[in-house]
């Protein structure tokens, strides 16, 4: 049996191997991205100079961004472990609870005031990369679409919501592992699958409008076009809607959603070319009737600069390419792809339960990170957290293998739809308009990427069948 010692540095010393390696492959690809300036001959058809420097550039402060960011993620982890933070923090919650006559028997209690305190400070501690993030990085590069006050606003109503989502089941799980006997992981799994099929069903209609606007896709070709194609493959489609993700960024995607009958697809209105939100409508036709005066005042070779601008800037997919997007996400679901994701991921979960159930009664865990008791919340805190890291990471390197070969799956479907050549057009274009680096390392990709590089896709949809 491992002493206390050995299992703390033993979880320290992987915790920043992993890091090490992260940052190993991170170089790799930042290599990349400093020294590959010029499209290369395989680009050339795919990509133009200026837009391959845009994602080159953007791609380096993202790569500068995340060495910081995550070097100060391990090195507060660290602290926060060598320090004994968690058994403080834990003691601290004790107080405060007995404070207001709530002893050590209310350990459920205890255990959301612990939860509360790492919330309150894991949001403030965030807030400035996530400031420097959206209002530095992403806006240098054009894609923030966020004022002050909105991102603040959205911060606190996710603080909000997270706890609001978080705290009623961990004190139901806890509940359920301190009566559930012997095989409480039976019960503990059962109610967690519960959870989240609660959660995905009551998400789209309930959670996720509390931070964007839907609204139905308006009548016309593309809705026509989309139903038509949902019907081609008897995808239950009940409802269609357009997120303003325009609000946030300027990335774009699209997904679907619902259990059984019940399916709803979503597109970001950042994916459809030409399309303005209802809420800007008026902005812009006030912005027209200014400028229209003002247009007729310039002379001719300026307005035919400026229609070319217009032109260049152009963004989000036509809706052929939008049917092309949408055969691909429908491939996933017509492969059972979702389904398949849902019981790997429950599979996992019974499976770290059962595993939990043992090793929670070894009281040398507790002891081995300063703590004098065995509360529930910190055992799975510890064990799912660190105890189960090199599990976790070999299982995500798996499930990044599967997840390839699952979309390169959904390509070939969206192929043998005969939507092969607007699938690769607007591949090309959404590259374009997130600024994808297309100059890929082959490791770091391997260990990191879930969708396959776009030449990969590019070369593979030119195969025949």
């Amino acid at each position: 049996m491992f002493s206390e010692e050995e299992i703390f540095y033993s979880v320290l010393l992987f915790l920043w191997i992993v890091y090490f390696w992260d940052a190993y492959l991170s170089s790799r690809q930042r290599y990349l991205a400093k020294t590959v300036e010029k499209v290369p001959e395989a680009l050339e058809k795919v990509l133009d100079q200026d837009t391959f420097t845009k994602a080159r550039l953007y791609s380096l402060d993202k790569s500068t961004f995340g060495f910081w960011s995550s070097l100060y993620n391990q090195l507060e982890s660290t602290v926060i472990l060598c320090a004994g933070a968690l058994p403080f923090v834990w003691k601290l919650s004790g107080r405060i609870t007995g404070h207001f006559g709530y002893g050590v028997e209310y350990e459920i209690l205890q255990s959301l005031t612990f939860i509360l305190i790492f919330l309150l400070y894991s949001t403030i501690t965030s807030l400035p990369w996530s400031l420097y993030q959206t209002f530095v990085l992403e806006e240098k590069h054009g894609f923030n679409k966020q004022t002050l006050p909105f991102f603040l606003k959205d911060t606190v109503k996710k603080l909000l919501v997270g706890m609001a989502l978080a705290l009623p089941t961990v004190s139901l799980l806890i509940y359920i592992i301190k009566i559930g006997g012997d095989y409480f992981f039976i019960y503990a799994w059962g109610f967690m699958l519960a959870v989240s099929l609660f959660l995905i069903t009551i998400y789209a209609d309930f959670i996720a409008p509390l931070f964007d606007k839907f609204t139905p896709l308006p009548d016309g070709e593309l809705r026509t076009k989309i139903e038509g194609l949902a019907a081609s493959i008897e995808f239950p489609l009940t409802k269609l809607y357009v997120v303003e993700g325009s609000k946030r960024s300027a990335h774009s995607n699209a997904y679907f959603y619902g259990f059984f009958k019940n399916k709803r697809i979503v597109l970001y209105d950042t994916l459809i070319e030409d399309y303005t939100p209802d809420s800007q409508e008026d902005n812009t036709d006030s912005k027209d009737e200014k400028e229209e005066t003002k247009s007729e005042e310039k002379p001719e070779n300026e307005e035919k600069t400026d229609s070319k601008e217009k032109t260049a800037k152009k963004t989000g997919c036509n809706t052929e390419e939008i049917l092309a997007v949408l055969a691909h996400e429908l491939g996933h679901w017509k492969l059972n792809h979702v389904l398949k994701n849902f019981f790997i991921s429950q599979l996992n979960t019974f499976l770290c339960f059962m595993v939990f159930a043992f090793l929670a009664k070894k009281v040398v865990i507790f002891r081995a990170f300063g703590f004098d008791t065995e509360p529930t919340l910190i055992g799975l805190m510890i064990i799912f957290q660190y105890i189960f890291s090199p599990y976790n990471e070999i299982l995500g390197f798996l499930m990044i293998i599967y997840t390839r070969h699952c979309e390169f799956q959904a390509d070939f479907f969206a192929k043998s739809l005969k939507h092969a050549a607007q699938l690769k057009s607007s591949l090309i274009k959404l590259n374009k308009d997130n600024l994808a680096f297309p100059v890929t390392d082959w490791l770091y990709s391997t260990f990191n990427y879930s969708h396959p590089p776009l030449l990969e896709r590019l070369k593979a949809l030119e195969k025949t069948d």
